[in-house]
């Protein structure tokens, strides 16, 4: 599935959780690094809008779905794919992390916060390796030297994959110089998932986000700050409701 008429050439190539979790094993297990993004309506507004998010996004190796109206556009182009947001790839991919004996970096968030998630972690993988926790600044600019010399500390670190919880278009953008600087690195960019973890921020209850209703929870959260992003957001579903139907006949 891709959004032509959305971001260009940027396609959703990981159908699903099984094909994930294969394609990160034969990565990890071959040291060739990656990058994995988490694609939703909010990045496709600052895809159409931000040219350097869009290079980022074309320099990710694995692409997944995060969010429902995606999942249900994907069904509509006859290329079904599962609803994978970032903040539920942590626990399946640090587990195996640890079953391939492989170091994780978790980067972003606050110090405090990257205690309490790596703890939260151990308690329930207790064979993983955390082999660094760093929490950029405010302000950090992922295209500075100073990122590029954070990059260097976790590969230094031993760490073979990291957990970047810096938001978009950050992380993203992050994760596409860690390809060029660190290529033996696995880059997953999770939002939010390390402060979940760490009990930092509250996600919404299982049975709204089973009801496909997390954005309700966000929203009563933060309305100020969300209510444009998700008009906006409306704003494109003509568009990508136009394009599903397009690729109902197209091969993925």
């Amino acid at each position: 599935m891709h959004f032509p008429s959305v971001a260009g050439r940027i396609r959703v190539n990981v159908p699903d959780h099984g094909t994930l979790i294969k394609s990160v094993t034969e990565r990890l297990r071959s040291g060739n690094g990656f990058a994995v993004a988490t694609i939703n309506l909010d990045h496709l507004v600052k895809l159409k809008e931000d040219r350097g998010f869009a290079d980022a996004y074309l320099a990710q190796d694995l692409v997944v779905v995060d969010g429902n109206p995606l999942v249900w556009m994907s069904h509509i182009a006859k290329q079904p794919v599962d609803l994978m947001p970032g903040s539920d790839l942590v626990v399946p991919l640090a587990r195996l992390a640890a079953d391939l004996e492989m170091p994780i970096g978790l980067i972003g968030s606050t110090e405090d916060a990257l205690g309490k998630a790596e703890q939260a972690l151990r308690d329930t993988i207790p064979a993983l390796k955390v082999a660094c926790k760093i929490a950029p600044p405010m302000g950090f600019d992922p295209e500075s030297p100073a990122a590029e010399a954070l990059i260097q500390d976790a590969e230094k670190s031993g760490a073979r994959l990291c957990f970047l919880a810096l938001g978009a278009p950050k992380q993203e953008l992050l994760a596409a110089r860690g390809r060029s600087i660190a290529p033996s690195l696995g880059f997953v960019s999770i939002g939010a998932g390390l402060d979940f973890l760490a009990g930092s921020q509250t996600r919404a209850p299982v049975w709204m986000r089973n009801m496909a209703l997390e954005w309700v929870w966000r929203l009563i959260q933060n309305p100020r700050r969300l209510g444009p992003r998700y008009a906006q957001c409306l704003a494109i579903l003509p568009t990508l409701t136009t394009d599903a139907f397009k690729q109902r006949n197209t091969p993925s």
